[in-house]
């Protein structure tokens, strides 16, 4: 009777003592609870970088403006062309004119003006090519006869000595090909040497033959 008693109250004892007890040592269940570390707080979060606007796409007047523009460009360039094979070079208020008159058209317009001026370069050229052996059509000073009578006698097939100089008007090859010549001066036809001495002098006077210019 006695143990059973001592045992119920062993049951007592067991069921009073806390969970959190139970595997401490006596010195431990006395000691204050410790309170846990507390957690680490969220990395703060970064907002996304905000997106790139889109490049803006040009608007359709100004391609439309940059298109004809081209156009307008490209016919004032053949123009000068045309008029370098006549021996007459546009001026810039002539290049103005044609650049306020052509931009006023439409880009139909332009594209078909600028056709008929590609045909007009052909023919030209080939008239050109049978009429001047290729020289440009433009006037021959009277002085240069007394220039080409100094500098070779008047003979087209003239060289120099050193072989330098060439052709009624004493060519270089350099300057020769400053005014449009193609090869040896001395075997181009005198119509063209006579066309191409007088672009030189037209651009110089007669500065250009130092010793028969003057």
């Amino acid at each position: 009777m006695r143990f059973r008693t001592l045992g119920a109250a062993c049951a007592l004892c067991a069921a009073a003592v806390p969970a959190s007890a139970v595997g401490q040592s006596p010195a431990d269940a006395g000691a204050p609870a410790v309170p846990a570390a507390p957690a680490p707080p969220d990395p703060p979060v970064t907002p996304p970088p905000p997106a790139l606007a889109p490049a803006e796409a040009p608007a359709p007047g100004d391609m439309q403006r940059a298109a004809l523009r081209q156009l307008v460009n490209r016919h004032i360039g053949l123009s000068h062309r045309y008029g370098r094979l006549l021996g007459d070079r546009l001026s810039r208020a002539e290049r103005r004119e044609i650049r306020d008159t052509v931009g006023n058209l439409a880009p139909q317009q332009v594209r078909a003006e600028t056709r008929e001026l590609r045909v007009d370069i052909r023919q030209l050229r080939r008239r050109l090519e049978r009429k001047y052996g290729g020289a440009p059509d433009v006037p021959i000073p009277p002085v240069l006869k007394s220039i080409a009578q100094c500098e070779s006698r008047g003979d087209p097939r003239a060289i120099s000595s050193g072989g330098t100089y060439r052709g009624k008007y004493q060519f270089s090859y350099t300057t020769w090909a400053t005014v449009g010549g193609k090869g040896d001066p001395a075997a181009a036809s005198e119509t063209e040497q006579d066309r191409r001495a007088a672009i030189l002098y037209r651009r110089g006077g007669p500065g250009h033959w130092p010793v028969c210019g003057r």
